[in-house]
């Protein structure tokens, strides 16, 4: 089964569309701080169809969630309760909040801890560990895709898996076909090719699906 990106629209947004240039403060916007009602330097977001707002609140080292209740932090650390400078956040259909920091964290709905399911065999560059992971594409078989950005790669986790496998890039950090410079982003189209924007090497690259495999 080919992997489904989870953080596409779900609407079908006119090519025309205009948006209105005033934009609205909808979370926080009271100073940076570790308040429940302040963020210190958030980094990126996913909102669901409810439009509940997913922040990942960096160096508060917390996910917060807008909506009845919230998902604070417990400071910064590395057991399943915490995380540390957390980049990125995503949400996948069932409602799993998926974090990284120097490891990939799925926490279920309403669970006061989180479950490793990449890295979080500290920093480094083997198959079992990550480092300043990103993007994470979760598909309908629970494999993880995550952006792997200092180690110049995407990366592959089965469901259950102890370490990973590099399906892009690994190859060191360079221009050539083969290899990426800190890529920071990637999603699948309909057919399963890969789309990794390449940040370094300011351009997006494309890596076809094997039909054979």
């Amino acid at each position: 089964m080919s992997p489904t990106p989870l953080r596409s629209s779900s609407i079908d947004i006119h090519s025309n569309a205009k948006w209105i240039q005033n934009g609205l403060t909808v979370a926080e916007g009271n100073g940076d701080g570790n308040g429940i009602n302040q963020l210190h330097y958030p980094l990126s977001l996913y909102v669901d169809n409810d439009q509940t707002i997913y922040v990942a609140d960096q160096l508060n080292h917390r996910i917060v969630e807008w909506k009845c209740g919230a998902m604070s932090g417990n400071g910064r650390g590395n057991s399943l309760d915490q995380l540390s400078c957390p980049p990125y956040v995503f949400v996948d259909r069932d409602h799993a909040v998926y974090v990284s920091d120097h490891r990939m964290m799925k926490w279920e709905e309403g669970a006061k801890q989180g479950i490793g399911v990449a890295g979080g065999q500290e920093e480094g560059n083997s198959l079992s560990q990550l480092s300043y992971p990103l993007g994470v594409v979760v598909d309908q078989l629970g494999t993880v895709y995550v952006v792997d950005c200092s180690n110049h790669r995407i990366m592959r986790w089965p469901k259950g898996a102890t370490h990973g496998s590099v399906i892009a890039g690994g190859n060191g950090k360079g221009r050539q076909s083969n290899q990426l410079n800190y890529p920071s982003g990637f999603s699948f189209d309909r057919h399963g090719n890969l789309y990794v924007v390449d940040w370094s090497n300011h351009r997006v690259q494309k890596f076809n699906i094997d039909s054979n495999s």
